[in-house]
């Protein structure tokens, strides 16, 4: 009886690991996706021509996104043929992390669309200065407080300046100045400074994370820890 236990508890164990080892299978592709991912990895006229339609796609995307946003002209439409051009960029670099959970040409609108929208978000800024040092201080207080509120927020203002000047390096107080304070969107910073929004983001973060442990030794109170905030 002993030895039937173990050996149905082996089967089960055994079972498990065949199939913890198996690879996961992805969703079967449609014909057209399929079409388009063995043009687009191919040579020759062939590829040229996937190439040329998926542009138009991306052209009609983006073209069809910035209208929404402003309207039409000649000038947004050279900003559209731009975002599809960066759009058909970023997909030939990703054609191998399409998984087939939509159609190829759904998935690749995507990207246009998103590249229209950040070049919308950089546009107003296309001639204007990024400023990282800040235009104002907010340290007037909300008139609408009671009195003593109003001092609390000008002491915790004051505190919050004191600890931005202090405690961050000058690369964290110039991003967290130039899109807290300043209002530059985090695109447009991270063209300007030759970096990544993922790098501005974090260092924004840890910024932030410095801000409250100073505010907090200094008395006031600043919400609560960010979660995963380190030293």
């Amino acid at each position: 009886m002993i030895g039937a236990q173990e050996q149905a508890r082996t089967l089960r164990v055994s079972r498990m690991s065949s199939e913890s080892t198996q690879p996961t299978l992805r969703p079967a592709l449609d014909p057209e996706s399929q079409a388009w991912l063995d043009r687009l990895r191919g040579e020759g006229r062939d590829r040229e021509a996937a190439l040329g339609e998926l542009h138009e796609l991306l052209t009609r995307a983006a073209r069809f996104e910035v209208r929404r946003r402003v309207g039409a002209g000649s000038e947004l439409d050279d900003l559209a043929t731009q975002a599809a051009d960066d759009a058909l960029l970023a997909i030939l670099a990703k054609l191998d992390s399409f998984r087939g959970h939509s159609r190829f040409t759904t998935w690749a609108y995507k990207f246009a669309l998103l590249e229209a929208a950040v070049k919308m978000r950089r546009r107003p800024w296309h001639a204007r200065e990024v400023v990282l040092e800040p235009e104002r201080w907010p340290l007037l207080a909300d008139g609408g407080l009671a009195p003593h509120a109003q001092v609390e927020q000008v002491e915790l203002l004051a505190a919050v300046r004191r600890a931005i000047d202090e405690e961050l390096t000058l690369h964290q107080r110039e991003v967290l100045l130039a899109v807290a304070l300043n209002g530059v969107p985090i695109d447009v910073l991270a063209e300007r400074l030759g970096t990544t929004r993922g790098a501005l983001y974090k260092t924004i973060h840890d910024a932030r994370a410095k801000l409250r442990r100073r505010v907090r030794a200094d008395g006031f109170s600043a919400g609560p820890d960010a979660e995963g905030e380190q030293q």
